[in-house]
């Protein structure tokens, strides 16, 4: 009997990082993806104690096989502006603590923008991450996600993506592997709709498939190509239905954990449970 793929949304830690599993359970998931501290402030926080013991309980009680977080949208690992960039390096550092604290299994980060020089950016975003992994040892798997290309945002091309990750420390590099955003990927210019199997080709040559651990299952409000961030509902946007059919019946993508960040309407609960219910439908009926 084949294990139905890990699948979930990015679920609310109001309340606390222990409110995170039962929302998950709410909505049927296998998955889920959370912020462990505000995403929009410099404060950081520890994790300690109770609330990992509590988080890891409800955690037990439900049916979720893999857990996400997503780090800091402050963060910029890339920028020139060395106050910034220490900054950075800092939280992003507390970001791994807290994962490690609660036994997160992936954390996703948007590589950081360059702002100057290209090249620059690529190395100072690797020399950052290479400077906050040895700070904090640790089992969670750094997820670099793709992004759509806008401005001077680092990590809109696998080859992109490939370069940071090659220019870690050698034991470093196990520890890091990729978030393949549907939306993004599409803004940026591979086009899933017409030529799915090429796409994943193109990763596969330039990251291998072993390296795409988390996948962020998004359509677009924007069209192909747009070099646009507007995620859109399931098969409501210039996606369609057909590339969340291929992502769900692929073989090579049975294991890795698929999470909605899809608009939540008036109720997130009951949105994200009619996308996880759609998105089953697309694996059973493959």
């Amino acid at each position: 009997m084949t294990t139905a793929t890990p699948l979930g949304a990015h679920v609310s830690a109001a309340g606390g990082t222990p409110q995170a599993p039962p929302r998950a359970q709410a909505i049927a998931a296998t998955a889920l993806q959370l912020f462990t501290k505000q995403a929009n402030r410099w404060a950081e926080r520890a994790c300690e104690g109770d609330e990992c013991r509590q988080f890891g309980e409800a955690l037990g009680a439900t049916a979720v096989q893999a857990t996400v977080s997503h780090d800091s949208y402050l963060i910029n690992l890339a920028s020139p502006d060395d106050t910034l960039r220490a900054r950075s390096v800092e939280s992003f550092a507390c970001e791994l603590r807290r994962c490690e604290a609660l036994g997160i299994d992936y954390l996703v980060s948007h590589p950081g923008n360059f702002i100057d020089d290209r090249d620059a950016g690529i190395a100072r975003n690797a020399d950052g991450i290479a400077e906050a992994l040895a700070l904090v040892p640790g089992k969670t798997v750094l997820c670099l996600e793709t992004t759509a290309g806008a401005g001077t945002a680092l990590g809109a091309t696998f080859e992109e993506l490939a370069a940071i990750i090659a220019r870690l420390p050698a034991d470093q590099q196990a520890r890091v592997a990729v978030c393949l955003d549907t939306c993004h990927v599409y803004s940026a210019g591979y086009d899933l709709v017409q030529d799915y199997d090429g796409v994943m080709a193109r990763f596969d040559d330039a990251l291998g498939l072993g390296r795409l651990k988390v996948l962020h299952l998004n359509d677009s409000k924007a069209p192909f190509a747009s070099k646009k961030d507007r995620h859109e509902l399931i098969a409501e946007g210039s996606l369609g239905q057909a590339p969340f059919r291929r992502i769900m019946t692929d073989p090579r993508l049975s294991s890795v954990p698929k999470i909605l960040e899809t608009p939540k309407g008036d109720d997130a609960t009951v949105t994200d449970s009619r996308m996880i219910a759609l998105l089953r439908s697309y694996e059973t009926a493959g």
